[in-house]
């Protein structure tokens, strides 16, 4: 029996369509994947049996890098963060707290800064420049930009998040005409867009990325699903990482303590005091919840 490993691009009603070659395969999973309590997710590499009759079968799933509950979708490599620079303004703690997840999972996080066109971004941009983190400022009305993004997309599976009214739809539209999302009145008007499913689909891009084309998925999905611990967090805020070393007592939770060389970085102009500002917030939300709770 020949095999061969690919790509699981979707995954509907017990069918997984893997992507292998230069063709896709229309395949069943081996039940010992439920017997087990595993799930094929689009995004995992996976090994399958071609028998000369009879269909395809997924027999056994790659070790994953990571994997996300909501949406279902593995090895991510980048996760965009789209916010506004305006209507709405940006919310920097979501953005933080979203940030934070994406360095835990090992995702590259990237923050798209949207309606460049309508408002002044470089203050914001200037807070992420400064945390070491990725931006691209854009505007899905006019374009500008969306090169930058589409560069960012190559030889990558990546997926995008933002809250409502960011206009995340439109700039997916923009970067995949086949997403066809709704988007503005039209999505007002239904109270949802076109999606009635929750399966995650991968979408090939020209420059041999993957866009996941992620139904329902909003950033309260990844915060809700998700937990960064406390004692995890300082090292999911890559800025930080030069100074917790150097902190009076090693068990400084960098949240005002004496001799904290992170508060002292901030002070001195090294730390944003806004990423800064959401670490302690997010460090005091998360200080009291043990590991077992997380599971």
């Amino acid at each position: 029996m020949k095999e061969t490993t690919g790509l699981i691009i979707k995954g509907i009603g017990g069918f997984y369509y893997v992507e292998a070659a230069d063709s896709v395969l229309e395949c069943r999973a081996r039940g010992i994947f439920r017997k087990n309590g595993q799930t094929p997710l689009a995004g995992d590499r996976v090994k399958v049996s071609l028998p000369e009759t009879g269909m395809p079968m997924v027999d056994a799933i790659l070790p994953r890098k990571n994997s996300l509950i909501r949406p279902p979708v593995s090895n991510l490599d980048r996760l965009f963060i789209v916010i506004s620079v305006c209507d709405p303004g940006p919310n920097t703690l979501v953005v933080d707290k979203l940030i934070s997840i994406a360095e835990h999972k090992g995702i590259e996080p990237v923050a798209v800064i949207n309606k460049a066109d309508l408002s002044d971004p470089q203050e914001l941009a200037r807070i992420y420049r400064m945390a070491g983190i990725p931006v691209c400022v854009v505007s899905a009305q006019t374009g500008e930009g969306i090169g930058q993004v589409r560069e960012l997309l190559t030889d990558r599976i990546c997926a995008f998040t933002g809250n409502s009214g960011v206009g995340k739809s439109s700039l997916l539209n923009r970067l995949d005409a086949r997403l066809g999302l709704a988007t503005g009145d039209i999505s007002k008007k239904l109270g949802r867009g076109r999606h009635t499913t929750r399966q995650v689909e991968l979408y090939r891009q020209e420059n041999g990325g993957y866009l996941a084309d992620t139904p329902g998925f909003s950033s309260l999905d990844l915060q809700r699903c998700e937990t960064v611990l406390a004692g995890e967090l300082a090292g999911c805020f890559r800025e930080f990482a030069p100074f917790v070393t150097s902190c009076q007592f090693t068990s400084c939770s960098h949240t005002g303590e004496k001799g904290c060389a992170v508060k002292a970085a901030v002070e001195e102009g090294r730390i944003h005091p806004s990423r800064y500002r959401s670490y302690v917030e997010l460090y005091q939300a998360v200080k009291n919840i043990k590991e077992w709770e997380r599971k």
